[in-house]
């Protein structure tokens, strides 16, 4: 498959001053991800703005999401950026058609906060992940209790490029 999604976004990051790197890794027939975001602060030193981290398996149609971060400092549209190109990623790399991750239940006001950004991607609530014994694989995978969701990476992609789109003259100007 080609990766025309993704160069593009690359080429759009680097005219907007910000450098895209993905680090995949494939051991045992598992992709794994890391999504980068930077800016060079000279030409040997590059801050990280964000970031996210996954992994799928070969036979699997799913990618599963697990850290996303974006600096308080980041320009604005970084994570517009960060996920459209995780997902032209999936959908250029692997035979992922769907990406899973959970909302972690650190509080109800941040847990709230936290489906609330992931509903407007276009993920949807498909479980609460409790304390009873059959939650018991997702905690030990995701670290914790809360909300799986599960989106389209289609849509999640076609969302995120439109606001990183939207967003690019703001990124430039800066």
């Amino acid at each position: 498959m080609t990766k025309e999604l993704l160069d593009l976004l690359e080429k759009q990051a680097s005219s907007s001053g910000l450098l895209l790197r993905i680090q995949v890794r494939r051991p045992l027939n598992l992709w794994t991800l890391r999504l980068v975001v930077g800016r060079y602060l000279d030409s040997e030193k590059v801050k990280i703005l964000g970031e996210l981290k996954g992994w799928a398996y070969h036979n699997s149609s799913g990618l599963q999401l697990d850290t996303m971060q974006v600096s308080n400092d980041a320009p604005i549209g970084v994570g517009h950026l960060i996920w459209a190109s995780t997902m032209a990623w999936a959908l250029e790399e692997t035979p992922c058609k769907k990406a899973r991750l959970l909302a972690i239940y650190d509080d109800a006001q941040q847990n709230k906060i936290l489906i609330r950004y992931f509903q407007r991607r276009g993920f949807r609530n498909v479980k609460e992940v409790g304390s009873s014994p059959v939650d018991l694989p997702f905690r030990m995978v995701w670290g914790g209790a809360g909300s799986l969701m599960v989106a389209s990476c289609s849509e999640v992609y076609e969302y995120s490029l439109r606001r990183w789109e939207a967003t690019r003259s703001i990124v430039v100007g800066n």
